[in-house]
């Protein structure tokens, strides 16, 4: 056939107009480090949803939601499952402990979660995080690599990376290497399984002589595990699309740790392994970007960060003091206290320009009700010159200079305003403020922990 001939067919190379069918799925994202009380934004908005979805990380999460006076904690399970008349869905991308998925719903069962079991559905493209070795350690062998890594960056360049030793750096670098194990492995052939379970064990052995590893003893877990998980399980990219393509239904995407901690546009190597940007939406849950619909950003009225690594903002000073103990400022995954700051507008104008943010979420704007002066970060300033970019390389980003905006404090109490109008006029100026320079519109103020706390402005 010649190349003329491809053309005669009636309509060939006309553009056809895309399928812009199909639900949308909300998205909720961290704009800073993390920490910024995406479950409480989370839980706001799964009250009216029939599907939440977690897309990336692992139990190195942690999310806390107040509801009737309860405060749940969630690490791996989305908090949207405290919703009993939605799905929760546990994406591809996100990088499964097993031992730990349990734990934490038994947890949360002893504080009112029922059911849950029935409502969570688990991707079999997910990797495992492998569990915990209650043989001979008290972590697994991804949790036991992720420590023994951190010491030898500790002694071989005088600083680690600050990780939550989950294991979460080792199972993604598994997943890279092409030597990781999925939830579909584990629930096919377990005679294969256990083989490249083996192989995988032997590998971090050879790497890490210390590490000790009961194998026979995992594997047993493990085979009662895959059959706790089975009826969970489904093929997570057909699950989404049915989702999607079916009757109308509220789909929402609870994003794990933040823009700042994100593989490629995080503090790197200060960062986490997965991309918790909005891309890890769609390579995370198997969905095509046409289907993203608002994408909310989560933010703290001031920063704060877990771990080493550059923080402009931050105030090594009475401030950074007040704020983390004002703010309780410590991790729900790993107990250490957060450094604590001035906002950065800098780095929110960064994360929108990754993320394209639909509207903002701006929390604990009540830890700031005692202060007499409020600073903002406006502009970095790098060897005397204002830069429009967020630094990629560590080493520069310690070096810029902070351009300061003071904004004057309300010196009142916030925490019981339920409307824009309750707001002392000064808090709504700097609300403003935060609008006006970043160009994206604040949705919600957070002024305390419950789910009544959280003032919707349009």
């Amino acid at each position: 056939m010649s190349h003329k001939a491809c053309y005669t067919n009636p309509g060939a190379g006309v553009k056809r107009p895309r399928n812009d069918t199909g639900n949308k799925l909300t998205v909720v994202l961290g704009a800073q480090w993390g920490d910024e009380g995406k479950g409480k934004v989370v839980d706001l908005l799964a009250t009216e949803s029939d599907i939440i979805c977690r897309c990336q990380g692992g139990n190195n999460a942690g999310h806390t939601v107040v509801v009737d006076g309860k405060e749940y904690d969630f690490h791996l399970l989305p908090s949207g499952i405290i919703n009993s008349k939605a799905l929760s869905v546990i994406g591809n991308g996100v990088v499964i402990h097993l031992p730990g998925l349990f734990e934490e719903a038994e947890k949360n069962e002893k504080k009112g979660l029922k059911d849950w079991e029935k409502r969570l559905i688990i991707s079999d493209r997910a990797h495992i995080d492998d569990f915990k070795n209650t043989f001979l350690r008290l972590f697994d062998f991804h949790q036991a690599v992720d420590g023994l890594q951190e010491v030898q960056r500790q002694a071989q360049e005088g600083k680690n990376i600050g990780t939550t030793k989950k294991g979460i750096g080792p199972t993604y670098s598994s997943k890279a290497s092409r030597t990781g194990l999925r939830i579909c492995d584990l629930l096919a052939d377990f005679k294969d399984f256990s083989m490249r379970f083996k192989n995988l064990a032997q590998q971090y052995q050879a790497m890490f002589p210390t590490l000790e590893v009961d194998v026979d003893g995992q594997l047993k877990k493990l085979k009662e595990y895959a059959e706790r998980i089975r009826p969970m399980v489904r093929d997570g990219v057909y699950f989404m699309y049915d989702a999607i393509n079916g009757p109308p239904k509220k789909i929402l995407v609870e994003g794990a740790n933040a823009a700042l901690l994100d593989i490629d546009f995080g503090t790197y190597p200060f960062v986490t392994s997965s991309n918790c940007t909005v891309g890890g939406v769609c390579t995370g849950l198997g969905i095509p970007p046409l289907n993203i619909g608002d994408v909310y950003g989560v933010v703290k009225a001031y920063t704060t960060r877990v771990g080493i690594g550059a923080f402009p903002t931050e105030q090594l000073n009475e401030v950074g003091e007040l704020l983390q103990t004002r703010g309780h400022e410590v991790g729900v995954t790993t107990g250490r206290k957060r450094r604590c700051g001035w906002l950065d507008l800098v780095i929110l104008r960064y994360a929108n320009m990754i993320n394209g943010f639909t509207a903002f979420a701006l929390t604990k704007l009540d830890i700031l009700d005692v202060m007499d002066e409020i600073k903002v970060g406006v502009s970095y300033k790098l060897n005397g010159k204002k830069i429009p970019y967020f630094p990629a390389n560590m080493d520069v980003l310690q070096k810029v200079e902070v351009e300061y905006e003071k904004l004057p404090g309300w010196k009142s109490d916030s925490s019981a305003c339920r409307k824009w109008e309750d707001l002392p006029v000064k808090a709504q100026n700097y609300i403003r403020f935060v609008e006006i320079h970043v160009g994206v519109p604040i949705k919600w103020v957070g002024v305390g922990k419950a789910r009544e706390s959280m003032i919707q402005m349009f």
